[in-house]
């Protein structure tokens, strides 16, 4: 489809409210999923780390 003026496309031949409600959800859950798994692999890669100290301080009082 071919707009005549920048007015023309942001409108969508009508149907804006549609086309950029549906744009709009898409890229919130998008970016909502992003920002969720950046955390939980932060929380994971952090768990991983306090679970290898705890096992270091426990093989260094076993070892004394």
């Amino acid at each position: 489809m071919q707009f005549d003026s920048l007015a023309d496309f942001f409108n969508m031949g009508g149907y804006a409210f549609y086309v950029w409600l549906a744009y709009g959800v898409t890229f919130f859950s998008l970016g909502t999923l992003v920002i969720s798994s950046l955390r939980q692999k932060r929380k994971v890669l952090n768990d991983i780390a306090k679970k290898i100290q705890r096992e270091d301080r426990l093989k260094a009082n076993r070892s004394n």
